[in-house]
């Protein structure tokens, strides 16, 4: 299928005690897009994140980079063609946001010197907002601003594959509408952009799929506008809002 990056075929995960994760999920993900992964906690949106990326193991299925199956692909591999990015953001030890940022350029071997020189790692310090702190001590950042590196050595790989798990979630609301829509712009470059993501208003307004996961199954994959009140309910248990087509939720269901 032309435009296709990344799929997902009957991908199940069980922890150590035999829970159910993830249940014969499939789901496909294109060039071109923005897909958020929605759903309440606990739905399976990091763990499928995790196994798209190759960094979980799962207990059947399979994943499939550019139609090459990811256990295929070397380490090395799979690190050119995937950037991703964790939900927990660490206390960076004392280097500067530049030197973090650099980081992004290990899957090509680069030492210290040229990475710090590539264009990629200043491009990608500058779509984040993080220039004016480019010199500072990563360890004195704010939670934001850390949540803010770690996006920006992400996009350092210059992978076509962008896996995001809650980038906003620290974000205030000037920072986090810049990030959507410097998702937007990338998928307009032709990148695949994935993205675990609680605000529906921002997933609804930017996103061009939305892949709603409960309980370790996909519910749906469906267009922004498909996301109806009944289907919001029956999932998160909450009316909603509509604020220009976008959702906005707003009560808790009583009944």
């Amino acid at each position: 299928m032309a435009g296709l990056m990344l799929h997902a075929e009957s991908l199940s995960v069980y922890t150590e005690a035999k829970r159910s994760l993830l249940k014969q999920v499939s789901v496909s993900f294109f060039a071109g897009q923005v897909t958020a992964l929605i759903g309440p906690n606990g739905a399976g949106k990091t763990t499928l994140l995790r196994a798209l990326a190759g960094l979980l193991a799962c207990h059947s299925g399979s994943v499939f980079v550019q139609g090459q199956v990811i256990e295929h692909l070397s380490l090395t591999q799979r690190a050119r063609q995937i950037a991703y990015v964790p939900q927990e953001t660490p206390f960076f030890p004392p280097m500067t946001v530049c030197e973090i940022t650099s980081l992004g350029r290990l899957p090509y071997g680069e030492n210290a010197r040229r990475a710090l020189a590539h264009p990629a790692v200043h491009k990608a310090i500058d779509m984040t907002g993080l220039s004016a702190l480019a010199d500072q001590n990563a360890s004195h950042l704010s939670g934001g601003e850390r949540a803010r590196l770690m996006l920006a050595r992400a996009l350092a790989v210059e992978a076509p594959l962008l896996l995001a798990d809650e980038p906003i979630a620290a974000l205030d609301p000037a920072h986090a509408i810049a990030i959507m829509a410097l998702f937007r712009s990338l998928a307009a470059q032709g990148r695949c952009v994935v993205v675990v993501i609680h605000d529906l208003l921002l997933a609804t307004r930017f996103c061009d799929r939305l892949v709603l996961l409960k309980e370790g199954t996909l519910v749906q994959s469906i267009a922004p506008a498909d996301l109806n009140d009944t289907l919001i309910a029956d999932t998160y248990g909450v009316t909603t809002q509509r604020v220009e087509g976008a959702v906005l939720p707003w009560d808790i269901l009583t009944s």
